[in-house]
């Protein structure tokens, strides 16, 4: 098993820790892991679903379920999912395919004509509801300027730290993107003008690489800290929520 998922996931997992009780989401492997690693850790009263229509009194491992029954405690339909989200009372963390210097998310298309793109992906789904909504934060498995795009990403997915998009009546300070996790580093927006730093980098990481593949400049602190290797306890824990190791591809070599 690779050590640098099993830190990204840890490292991940510290994104919900004072949430206190919050729905919590985790679209892919990574984050869904390191979600439910904060539910059996540190953030005991986080919220969970079974990713159908019950909340589970712990989280559902990872892969094939085998004679694993799920320990669901009561129905959490679509009407009490828009519940938490428009209260504000829950966290999710997904996976767009570009970022911009605003935080503003793509999960859409590639390319420059909406009518005809390069690419084309999910659509928007309910990523604007929610990102406007509750707190979110991004996993990217690859850190590049590809994903980490210059100017803006080519479909705005998810609201950001961007004025001249703000919904009339907002500020920046209704806005709420918290972590962007990465395989080289972990970042944040703690800065007066919400411009996106890093927070931690992983080991053998230098602030420079970390630049060097985003296409638009980030804040580096004078003194960044190496983002903690996982304890014996977290990866006892992963190891139980991911028995087949399907964590093993998430982050490419």
């Amino acid at each position: 098993m690779s050590d640098l998922v099993d830190l990204v996931i840890c490292a991940a997992s510290e994104a919900f820790k004072d949430d206190g009780e919050v729905l919590v989401t985790g679209i892919g492997v990574v984050p869904r892991l390191a979600a439910s690693l904060a539910m059996l850790t540190s953030n005991t009263d986080i919220m969970m679903t079974d990713s159908e229509a019950y909340i589970v009194s712990e989280p559902v491992p990872v892969g094939p379920r085998g004679d694993y029954e799920i320990k669901a405690e009561t129905w959490m339909g679509f009407s009490r999912i828009f519940d938490n989200v428009w209260s504000g009372k829950r966290q999710l963390m997904g996976g767009p395919t570009q970022i911009d210097k605003y935080g503003q998310a793509n999960i859409s298309m590639i390319g420059s004509d909406y009518a005809n793109p390069k690419v084309q992906m999910l659509g928007v789904r309910g990523f604007p509801g929610n990102s406007i909504s509750h707190a979110n934060s991004y996993f990217f498995p690859q850190h590049n300027k590809k994903c980490f795009v210059e100017g803006e990403v080519d479909m705005v997915s998810t609201i950001g730290y961007n004025p001249e998009r703000l919904p009339k009546g907002y500020s920046l300070d209704d806005v709420d993107l918290r972590w962007v996790v990465t395989n080289l580093c972990i970042m944040d927006f703690e800065t007066p003008n919400k411009q996106m730093r890093i927070r931690s980098l992983h080991p053998g990481v230098t602030a420079e690489q970390v630049q060097e593949n985003t296409g638009f400049e980030i804040v580096i602190p004078d003194n960044i800290p190496e983002t903690p290797a996982p304890t014996a306890e977290q990866l006892e824990v992963i190891n139980k929520l991911d028995p087949h190791g399907v964590r093993a591809s998430a982050i490419p070599s």
